[in-house]
């Protein structure tokens, strides 16, 4: 049973062009290393070292540098211990009105009082200011680290400059930036464990679920020996986040003008990328040349699937930004991070909050919403299955 689900997993029919087998890959030749799936397995105990590294990086860079830009994590109320309360907070953080009369009851508070705990207590959970700093640096950090090593080594790279040599002797290519493609999957491995550790966010499932996507398509690439095109793709999606990071980092640290100045950048940054290399270069080469170079196949046609879905979502996605830069310059937005929320809304808490948020949430009319521009990005993200052959914490 066993050998017949992998020989149906591992079918050459879907992953290999006509006349090719996994049999050819393992006959190399002399000094000559082909990609296999097994070449991946070190990329989790990898991503334990990265996710050890992103604690020490927090601790010993990021929280000084927060310290430097007078970053504090604020004093934030702590409610009234209470074991009942505890532990039906743990199973549902916002009670509906039948639940709220059944521990009024229980405990014989009034449902005012209940509201008032129920809601201090979901502020407490939510990550400080500092807390999201510390988690954007070390994001951006990484991505300029591999952004730069990724360029530094391709840039001789002929392919990069003729894709039509991404599919010459396809699939019989050797084992090109190998590092390059274990370090982004140990990078998104480190973010699956995170998840579990980090303060529990809105949208746990939906980048549980973009985690998982992403680990499986940068393995599927790469078992499928697209590593040029692979390499290609996470190189042009790595750009932009670098400036996102950067834009969040100076909008916690209320640099306004640098973070109107680091948005505008990622915009241009995405446009240039997303919407013009991507497309008129990547999927150019890969639906194109490659179908010229090799022909289709089955694996051929989820790729080039993915891509272009991709593509639509890209145009979907600038929509979505420029939409929120005119609406900030226009009517100014939030600096708030939405997606760093339980979700805690209630009409009660609307109602007797909506003075004090006029005052803690208007900017001076032309600030960006960095944060709430992210929590959407990151709800396309759970489709974002091409940047992929890989993938934006």
């Amino acid at each position: 049973m066993v050998s017949y689900v992998s020989a149906w997993i591992w079918s050459e029919r879907f992953w290999l062009p006509e006349n090719v087998t996994w049999a050819d890959l393992e006959r190399s030749p002399p000094g000559v290393d082909y990609p296999h799936a097994r070449h991946l397995a070190c990329a989790l105990p990898l991503a334990v070292v990265v996710f050890l590294f992103r604690l020490l990086f927090e601790r010993l860079v990021a929280k000084p540098c927060a310290n430097i830009l007078h970053i504090q994590t604020g004093v934030r109320r702590q409610v009234q211990p209470n074991a009942l309360l505890e532990k039906f907070y743990q199973s549902k953080t916002i009670p509906d009105h039948k639940h709220l009369e059944g521990l009024s009851k229980q405990l014989d508070w009034d449902l005012r009082k209940l509201q008032r705990w129920f809601r201090v207590r979901r502020e407490q959970d939510r990550p400080t200011t500092e807390t999201k700093f510390c988690e954007s640096l070390w994001r951006f950090t990484f991505y300029s680290g591999i952004f730069i090593y990724a360029v530094y080594n391709m840039w001789h790279s002929p392919w990069i400059w003729d894709t039509r040599q991404c599919w010459y002797n396809y699939p019989f290519q050797v084992k090109d930036h190998y590092n390059y493609y274990v370090a982004e999957l140990a990078f998104y491995w480190s973010l699956m464990f995170s998840q579990f550790t980090d303060i529990q966010r809105k949208d746990f499932l939906i980048m549980f679920i973009h985690h998982l996507a992403t680990i499986l398509l940068i393995t599927f690439s790469y078992a499928n020996n697209m590593l040029r095109a692979g390499a290609l793709v996470m190189c042009v999606h790595d750009a932009s986040d670098i400036f996102l990071e950067a834009a969040k980092l100076a909008n916690y640290a209320k640099y306004q003008r640098l973070c109107d100045a680091q948005f505008v950048v990622f915009t241009l940054v995405f446009f240039i990328t997303r919407l013009i290399i991507f497309p008129f270069w990547i999927i150019r080469s890969v639906l194109f040349e490659s179908w010229e170079i090799i022909g289709p196949y089955q694996a051929w046609w989820v790729l080039n699937g993915l891509l272009l879905v991709l593509q639509v979502l890209h145009v979907f996605w600038f929509y979505l930004i420029i939409c929120i830069a005119i609406k900030s310059i226009f009517k100014g937005k939030v600096s708030k991070d939405d997606r760093s929320d339980i979700e805690s809304s209630s009409d009660e808490e609307i109602n007797s909050n909506s003075k004090s948020r006029k005052t803690q949430f208007v900017t001076d009319g032309h600030s960006y919403s960095i944060d709430i521009l992210e929590m959407k990005l990151y709800l396309l993200q759970f489709f974002h299955i091409g940047a992929l052959l890989h993938d934006s914490d």
